[in-house]
């Protein structure tokens, strides 16, 4: 059983490389995985990952089983009969015959303690977060200054606020309360209220388009339905899918406004259209009603053959 034991493949050995890996991509990789996944998440099944090995090689080895055959009390309470003797012998033989050699003991010098092997797997997982936190506070919205950050949620509110025909507010949830990979939402509004909450990275994308005319096809198209779909629950639409169709409507010219051309703002609300049913997957509320169409009940502009 020890021998069985110890020849059982560990993750351990791949652990630390595929972390490494990891955030190598999270950090060079594209926005969409930095949206996706929380940072913290691969940290923290490594921290658990590397605890549940301390204490497995701090518990204590189990014990020898016992011995289940009749015990001396019960052979002189209930009368069994001793083995002949030559027979023992030649069994007791055969079971030493059958014994593998114990493994010679590993010197203690070269022995690495668990203590030890944990503190230098949690430092390495320590450095990592730590170049995590670096590359963070160097780029993407939280490495705008406070200053560019408030001209650009400034930007965002009027932009919504068009959209609501009344007075709105837009804020970069960067503590992560109302909308991010905990809550499953890009964005957040409250049906006829005035405050809408934006994800950091989408924030991002919006401000890359306005301020650096800089254009990340998929992540700038979602971003500008996004803030256009929190906008129209702003308004007082609470349909999901509604009011996903009339975001995508007023994208083209929120778009525009943004830096876009006319044409690539209609083309980018247009994928948005089609992906409409990959996105919302099992989740039906979300799913844009066939009325959303050329014509239709929701069409914003019934007399524009251009749809959205």
């Amino acid at each position: 059983m020890g021998a069985q034991r110890d020849r059982r493949p560990s993750v351990r050995p791949w652990l630390y490389p595929a972390l490494v890996a990891f955030v190598l991509v999270w950090i060079l990789g594209p926005q969409t995985l930095r949206s996706a996944i929380p940072i913290w998440l691969p940290f923290l099944v490594a921290v658990g990952l590397e605890l549940s090995f301390l204490f497995g090689a701090l518990r204590p080895a189990a014990s020898r089983r016992p011995d289940r055959g009749p015990q001396p009390a019960d052979r002189e309470l209930y009368g069994y009969e001793d083995e002949d003797e030559d027979e023992d012998e030649g069994e007791g033989e055969d079971e030493e015959a059958d014994e593998e050699p114990a493994p010679a003991a590993v010197p203690a010098a070269r022995r690495r303690s668990p203590l030890r092997s944990s503190a230098i797997a949690l430092g390495v997982i320590a450095a990592l977060a730590a170049l995590v936190w670096f590359v963070e506070s160097r780029s993407g919205w939280d490495a705008l200054d406070r200053r560019t950050r408030a001209a650009a949620t400034e930007r965002f509110s009027e932009e919504a606020a068009l959209i609501a025909e009344k007075p709105v507010g837009v804020r970069c949830d960067e503590s992560g309360d109302f909308v991010g990979v905990i809550q499953h939402a890009d964005g957040a509004a409250r049906v006829g209220g005035e405050i809408a909450y934006l994800t950091p990275a989408v924030c991002l994308s919006l401000y890359r388009l306005a301020f650096e005319d800089e254009i990340v096809s998929s992540q700038t198209a979602r971003a500008i339905a996004v803030l256009a779909h929190e906008a129209w629950h702003l308004r007082g639409v609470a349909d999901e899918g509604e009011t996903e169709c009339y975001a995508l409507q007023s994208g083209v010219e929120l778009g525009q406004r943004l830096g876009l051309s006319e044409g690539r703002a209609r083309q980018m609300m247009r994928q948005q259209l089609v992906e409409n049913a990959l996105r919302a997957g099992g989740t039906f509320e979300y799913r844009i009603p066939p009325e959303c169409r050329d014509g239709g009940r929701l069409d914003l502009d019934p007399g524009d053959s251009r749809f959205p």
